[in-house]
């Protein structure tokens, strides 16, 4: 039977990614969000590396303390004992010491023999099991190490106290079949101790390893929100908590929750997720192709492998010249508007004359209804209006990644980040009022977007 748990390090690992930096009051939010989505462990950060991050770990430590935040909590140090004394200090639960340990790290970072790198692990993970904590080694670049030596770095880390060591890619060169090979022979080499998985993306396979080593025995896999990390990051959380559940049925977050969790950590890190991001992106239950629609409308799991609902998500589907007859006449009736084969015909061949059209919106197709009808289905409030609309985005969200968003809006002519009380002006024709509305919360939906103040053109000189 599989036994698995995730181990969150968006505060240590995440906050590693080029550009992002946590303050205080962040750190903790993000640390009670992953406790409430039901993460068994959260890496809090290496308190040695600066004063914010060891106030960020303390004051976690107290809502810990408090019950408020129920994760295990464990800060990272060097094979160092000041930076052990430091992270004991704070009394977490456990203390995670790296040492890189392949020939590379040993020759060019270290500059010391294996003997002496064995005898140095031992000496750390001594003295931090000596405070009275859990303790985990990680064997830094374990992926590139000799077999054989790595074995005897397991063995010594778990002789001298450590109840967890975990293996790292970190260089991501792993391959899914040797990750398997890799921690099965780890676990039967080296008993009375459990393994995690600390997985670099580097070549796009960080969640295929991490399935791998589930299966070759390793009971914690390290993930952050959203992939963040240094170079390319680690493994997603969302991904391998989805994938752990459709492949081994554990449920080893809160899945609903998940969305939430990624996109508050989007808005403090400042890194926006793609549009296509699996599970959490705003395409990940978006369907688009005629037969695929068609098949999601008849049942989901035609092009779906687990309901969007699981995610506390809804399903959708765009209208464009992929569009075919069955999704143009749901997406009616969803309107309120009752048509004929022959009438559906004319409008899905007008869309199919159009192909440089991204979507169209509820209105572009009511206005086609008419022109194929002759009915009137919406009211005609005055031609043409211009406004301007004026956006100020959430405090340390990445106000470009709106400026992107919001430039692909239909209606959207212009677009210019702006100093001052407000961050971005946007400049928006509508031809009708009804549109105007539909444009605005456009706008009030993309993510980062807090409030907005629209002024309506009277005059051009």
């Amino acid at each position: 039977m599989v036994k698995v748990g995730i181990l969150d390090s968006t505060l240590r690992e995440g906050e590693q990614t080029p550009g992002v930096v946590f303050n205080i009051e962040q750190r903790v939010e993000i640390a009670k969000a992953l406790s409430d989505l039901g993460v068994a462990m959260i890496e809090a950060g290496h308190p040695s590396v600066s004063p914010d991050i060891y106030e960020g770990i303390r004051r976690i430590m107290k809502l810990k303390r408090e019950g408020i935040i129920t994760s295990e909590i464990i800060a990272h140090s060097r094979a160092v004992k000041k930076d052990i004394e430091v992270a004991a200090e704070l009394e977490v639960d456990r203390i995670a010491i790296f040492y890189g340990v392949s020939d590379i790290h040993l020759k060019a970072k270290h500059k010391v023999s294996r003997e002496d790198a064995l005898r140095i692990i031992a000496e750390t993970v001594s003295y931090a099991k000596s405070h009275g904590v859990k303790v985990r080694f990680t064997a830094e670049d374990g992926s590139r190490t000799d077999f054989d030596f790595l074995v005897k770095v397991a063995k010594i880390a778990r002789d001298a106290g450590a109840d967890r060591v975990s293996i790292a890619d970190t260089v991501g060169v792993l391959y899914p079949l040797k990750t398997r090979e890799l921690f099965s022979a780890l676990t039967k080499e080296v008993p009375n101790v459990e393994f995690d998985i600390h997985a670099h993306n580097d070549l796009g396979l960080a969640v295929a390893n991490s399935l791998a080593a589930i299966e070759g025995g390793a009971t914690i896999v390290h993930t952050t929100v959203n992939g963040l990390g240094e170079r390319v990051g680690i493994t997603p959380l969302q991904q391998i908590a989805a994938a752990i559940k459709y492949h081994f049925g554990i449920e080893v977050v809160k899945l609903d929750k998940l969305q939430y969790v990624a996109n508050l950590v989007e808005k403090y890190s400042g890194i926006p997720m793609p549009p296509n991001y699996p599970i959490t992106g705003d395409y990940a239950f978006l369907h688009k192709a005629g037969v695929h629609v068609a098949g999601v409308l008849n049942d989901p799991r035609t092009y779906e492998f687990m309901p969007p609902e699981t995610f506390g998500r809804t399903r959708d589907y765009t209208i464009d010249k992929y569009t075919g007859k069955h999704a143009l006449k749901d997406r009616y009736e969803k309107l309120g508007v009752k048509l004929g084969d022959a009438e559906l015909d004319q409008i899905l061949a007008k869309i199919k004359s159009n192909p440089t059209i991204r979507f169209y919106r509820d209105v572009d197709l009511l206005e086609l209804a008419e022109e194929v009808t002759g009915r009137i289905l919406k009211p005609r409030p005055p031609e043409h209006i211009e406004a301007i609309i004026s956006v100020k985005c959430d405090s340390n969200v990445y106000t470009t990644s709106v400026t992107r968003r919001l430039s692909v809006i239909s209606g959207v002519k212009e677009v210019m980040e702006i100093s001052g009380d407000y961050d971005i002006i946007v400049k928006v024709e509508a031809k009708d009022s009804s549109e105007l509305n539909q444009i605005i919360e456009s706008i009030r939906a993309v993510k980062g977007v807090k409030s907005t103040l629209t002024s309506l053109v009277l005059k051009k000189m």
